[in-house]
């Protein structure tokens, strides 16, 4: 009877252990935009190559979400590598979709995400999708590749899977 209990008491203190990753709330790109706003189509860069005067990045002021401020969100998307350090990626541009900043145009600013990762990324690995987990600001940043709406300090970056 007392290992009965033991084992009750083990399980109900697993149960109460917190999960890795359980204090951040996963968030899609959509959650990124006001309900009602509809961001711009994504065109594919023959598009851009027939239409070169379409290549900046649009609408500069798209609105934000300023309740995701101060946020734990854990988010896909595709790195901009913007820094690196002994072959990590330290700063980098999270979007939505491949080849945004590179092939095609940036997204508006609320469908980009500055990240500082610190600890760095694999340089090797960043060419396919990630998680990042961290803490989000809704802060305005001008670099040379594209205007943000958030900024994000990654606590974790991981494969997505």
């Amino acid at each position: 009877m007392k290992s009965f209990f033991a084992i009750l008491l083990a399980l109900s203190v697993l149960v109460a252990m917190p999960v890795q990753g359980q204090e951040f709330v996963e968030t899609e790109w959509k959650d990124l935009v006001p309900e009602g706003y509809k961001p711009p189509p994504v065109r594919s860069q023959a598009f851009y190559d027939m239409n070169p005067e379409a290549m900046g990045q649009p609408e500069l002021n798209a609105p934000v979400v300023a309740a995701l401020d101060g946020k734990k969100v854990r988010i896909p998307g595709f790195v901009v590598q913007l820094q690196a350090e002994d072959s990590k990626v330290t700063e980098f541009l999270l979007v939505p979709y491949e080849g945004a900043c590179i092939h095609v145009p940036p997204p508006p600013p609320n469908q980009v995400v500055l990240v500082r990762y610190p600890e760095g990324y694999p340089i090797r690995q960043a060419f396919n999708p990630v998680w990042v987990e961290g803490t989000i600001k809704v802060e305005r940043a001008e670099g040379d590749l594209a205007v943000v709406a958030y900024q994000l300090d990654a606590e974790n970056v991981a494969p997505y899977q």
